[in-house]
């Protein structure tokens, strides 16, 4: 299995910020705050399509690896700070980094569909 270096740290970061704007505007408002589940799986899975689309791998285990650790590269570091902000449990850090692993493989697989035209 070959991981493109590249495109993991720029899906990872990419998400990243996207995380981190989401629990930060979610710290002062509850309505975002709501959406913590979902929205972070969705940038999770954001950030597998993003890993798919940037690499140049054309193994589909291999685009589901690197979506599955830019989806939960990203979510841990969002959840971490959601905690240290007293906004989310502990137990979430483990089940939340699971959940987008999780959303972040189908996005590195979903993601096929918009890369290049790669099969």
């Amino acid at each position: 299995m070959k991981l493109n270096n590249r495109a993991l740290v720029t899906a990872t970061l990419i998400g990243t910020v996207l995380q981190l704007i989401m629990v930060t505007v979610g710290h002062s408002n509850p309505d975002v705050k709501n959406l913590f589940a979902v929205g972070g799986m969705g940038i999770s899975l954001i950030a597998g399509i993003l890993y798919t689309v940037i690499s140049t791998e054309v193994i589909t285990r291999d685009t589901v690896v690197g979506g599955l650790i830019a989806g939960a590269g990203c979510a841990v570091v969002g959840i971490g700070v959601s905690f240290f902000l007293q906004d989310v449990p502990a137990s979430l850090l483990l089940l939340g980094t699971v959940s987008s692993a999780v959303t972040g493989a189908i996005g590195g697989w979903v993601g096929r569909l918009f890369s290049s035209g790669r099969v």
